[in-house]
C-alpha cells in the first residue's frame, strides 16, 4: 500500500530576519530558523514542540504566508508556498493564540466573512454547520463579545474551517484556558481529525501533546532536534525512579555508585532514581535491602514527555 505524500513538507527551511536600528547585527540579523526540514504526515495530530522563541511561530507564520522566507521550501498539501500561495494558503486554517475577530459581530456573520474573504460561494458555505460542530448553534446571533472565552476560543476553531481545509494549525489553543474549556478544546479537534483533518498543534502543556499527538518535532534555537513518534520520543528518557518507604526514618538517602542520584522525600521515604539501561527496580531494591533497609511499600515513575523536553532543550546548540 503506497503511503500518501505528506500533508505538510517543509526541506531546509531558513528565516533570518533584517537587522534594524543602532547596533544592528553585522551578520544579517536575528537567525529566527536555521535549515529546518521535516514532514507531517497526512492525518495525524502532529505536535511542534519548543521553547520560547525557538522559532515555532516563525514557522507556522511562514506556512500562512505571514512571513516570507529566506530559503528553503515549504509544500502545504502539495502546494509549494512560493509558487502557488494561493492554493497553499487554501490547504489550511490557523487558528492563532490570540482572540482576533470584531467583537460586534455575530458568531454567524464572523464565519460568512472569512468565507468570502476566502472566496467560498454563498451556496457553499458552512456557517450553520461549522457552529453546530463547535457547540456555538445557540449563540449565532449573539454579539461575538458577549462570548465567554471557551466560546471564543471555538469560534476561531470554526473560523479557522470556514473554507474546509486539510490541515488545521493550532497555535498554544489551551494558554490560559481553565481545565474544562481544555478538555471540550481537545474534544473538538479530536473530532476533526477523526473527519480526516490533519492537525499541527503547539502547546507548552507537554501532558496534552503527549497524551493527543501520534508524532512530536522539538524546535530549539531554530533548529530541529527531535522528530519521532511520541512513544519513542518517551522512550527516549533513560531515567527511572523508584519511590520507597522504609522501615525506620533515615538521616540521609541510601548511596550506591549505581543510583544516579538518591533523595530524602518525605516521612521515611525516599526516591531512587536510576539508568533503566543499566539496572531494573528489583536491582535497586536487592542493593537497598543489601545495605540493611527494610522495605514497607515501592512504586515507580516512569519518565514522561517532560523529562525528554528538558534534556534535549537543555542541550546547547550545535
Amino acid at each position: 500500500m503506497d503511503t500518501p505524500p505528506p500533508a505538510i513538507r517543509i526541506k531546509d527551511l531558513v528565516k533570518r530576519y533584517a537587522p534594524t536600528g543602532k547596533g544592528a547585527r553585522s551578520d544579517g540579523g536575528k537567525l529566527a530558523l536555521g535549515g529546518v526540514s521535516f514532514d507531517v504526515p497526512q492525518g495525524q495530530i502532529f505536535g511542534l514542540l519548543g521553547p520560547n522563541g525557538a522559532g515555532k511561530s516563525t514557522l507556522i507564520n511562514i506556512l500562512a504566508g505571514l512571513v516570507m522566507k529566506t530559503s528553503g521550501t515549504a509544500e502545504v498539501w502539495g502546494f509549494d508556498i512560493s509558487h502557488d500561495m494561493r492554493n497553499a494558503k487554501a490547504s489550511i486554517g490557523i487558528v492563532p493564540q490570540e482572540i482576533v475577530f470584531d467583537p460586534f459581530f455575530t458568531p454567524f456573520e464572523v464565519l460568512e466573512n472569512q468565507a468570502g474573504l476566502y472566496g467560498v460561494p454563498k451556496a457553499l458555505r458552512r456557517s450553520e454547520a461549522l457552529l453546530r460542530e463547535v457547540h456555538l448553534a445557540d449563540k449565532r446571533d449573539a454579539y461575538a463579545r458577549t462570548l465567554s472565552g471557551g466560546m471564543k476560543r471555538r469560534l476561531l476553531i470554526a473560523k479557522a474551517m470556514v473554507h474546509a481545509p486539510p490541515i488545521l494549525v493550532l497555535d498554544e489553543p489551551t494558554a490560559g484556558v481553565d481545565v474544562e474549556l481544555r478538555r471540550q478544546l481537545w474534544e473538538l479537534v479530536g473530532e476533526l481529525n477523526a473527519e480526516g483533518v490533519t492537525v499541527v498543534l503547539t502547546t507548552h502543556y507537554l501532558e496534552e501533546a503527549e497524551e493527543l499527538c501520534d508524532r512530536i518535532a522539538i524546535i530549539n534555537h531554530g533548529q530541529l532536534i527531535a522528530n519521532k513518534p511520541t512513544r519513542e520520543l518517551v522512550e527516549m528518557a533513560r531515567e527511572k525512579i523508584v519511590v520507597l518507604t522504609l522501615d525506620r526514618d533515615v538521616a540521609e538517602p541510601p548511596a550506591h555508585p549505581a543510583f544516579i542520584k538518591s533523595r530524602i522525600s518525605g516521612e521515611r521515604q525516599v526516591e531512587v532514581t536510576y539508568d533503566k539501561d543499566r539496572m531494573n527496580a528489583g536491582e535497586v531494591l536487592a542493593l537497598l535491602q543489601g545495605q540493611g533497609y527494610g522495605i514497607v511499600d515501592v512504586s515507580t515513575r516512569e519518565a514522561d514527555l517532560e523529562d525528554v523536553f528538558v534534556s534535549l532543550t537543555a542541550m546547547e546548540p550545535a
